[in-house]
């Protein structure tokens, strides 16, 4: 890991995450975990004799970060139930080192069925006595024991380091730090904006992050990649002005216009009013199409409200 010092320049665009955030963003993964895995995992220790949960252990457990085998007794289109002597939990996709995540949910379902009756390395990495809730993951038993806790020390806020895409979200991207997983949020991966996590990012590849915030207590590090680049807001006037004719790629076209980036990756928008006048109709999807490469100029630019109006010029 690598530590560099300074944060953004531009933090008040971008608070820093709170619990609240982290309900927010992690409401997607908590529906996977929670409706899919604890009401079947519940259903279980409470039918199955000898399965109660031991919840003294469970979070000895937890805290000693200790590797442990457990038998995979079920599934669901989430994951993995398991268990063993005074413990079941849930094992998350996302958290399982050989099962592609990208797959369609016909081929993991069969994939899952595999597992069943296998023991596996796993560590606890959520321990919710209160929602009889126990989530443990095989990609974090890699690190071996004790190893979480000396992960989470060297983690702190405004650290550079890379790390390896777990899981691709609609809200965002899960990176395995090297034992622990952290999330970037879709809001922190580009200046620009995201409209799809996985039209850029892909499972097993290896990104540089930056760490925002690392709370050992609910395991939650939050992380970014736009982050390690300056805000190209920030210089934008220093760069362009009205009137330049500049290089753009179509992001999104929406009903109010088309959403085009530039090379240092803000977003601009070419009103719908512009594409009316310019080919004699507003059916901009007739002449755009995301990913189309084209010629355009500034008509207005709004830095501090990060605002960019573009126009369409001529082909020649």
């Amino acid at each position: 890991m690598r530590d560099r010092s300074g944060t953004s320049s531009n933090s008040s665009m971008n608070p820093e995450p709170d619990e609240s955030w982290w309900a927010s963003v992690l409401a997607d993964e908590d529906a996977i975990v929670s409706e899919k895995a604890d009401a079947n995992s519940r259903n279980n220790q409470s039918n199955s004799s000898g399965s109660c949960t031991d919840w003294e252990n469970v979070k000895s457990i937890f805290l000693r970060d200790e590797v442990i085998e457990l038998e995979v007794y079920g599934y669901n289109r989430g994951g993995l139930l398991v268990k063993g002597e005074g413990i079941q939990g849930f094992v998350p996709i996302s958290h399982l080192v050989d099962l592609p995540t990208e797959s369609v949910d016909e081929d993991r379902q069969e994939q899952l069925a595999k597992y069943e009756g296998r023991s596996l390395s796993l560590k606890v990495i959520e321990c919710e006595p209160a929602s009889e809730r126990v989530v443990l993951s095989e990609r974090a038993a890699q690190a071996g024991d004790g190893k979480r806790k000396q992960l989470f020390e060297s983690l702190k806020p405004g650290l550079h380091t890379s790390g390896l895409v777990t899981n691709v979200t609609d809200f965002g991207v899960f990176i395995d730090l090297g034992g622990v997983e952290g999330l970037v949020h879709v809001s922190e991966l580009s200046w620009g904006r995201v409209e799809q996590p996985s039209a850029l990012f892909t499972i097993g590849q290896t990104v540089e992050v930056m760490v925002l915030q690392v709370n050992e207590s609910t395991a939650r590090i939050a992380l970014s990649i736009k982050r390690l680049t300056e805000n190209p807001w920030d210089t934008l006037l220093e760069n362009h002005q009205k009137g330049d004719v500049v290089s753009a790629a179509v992001t999104a076209i929406q009903r109010f216009g088309v959403f085009a980036r530039l090379p240092e990756g803000i977003e601009g928008l070419i009103h719908i009013s512009s594409i009316s006048e310019f080919y004699g109709t507003s059916d901009a999807a007739k002449f755009f199409k995301v990913g189309q490469s084209m010629t355009v100029k500034i008509l207005h630019i709004d830095a501090e409200r990060r605002r960019l109006g573009l126009g369409l010029i001529p082909e020649e």
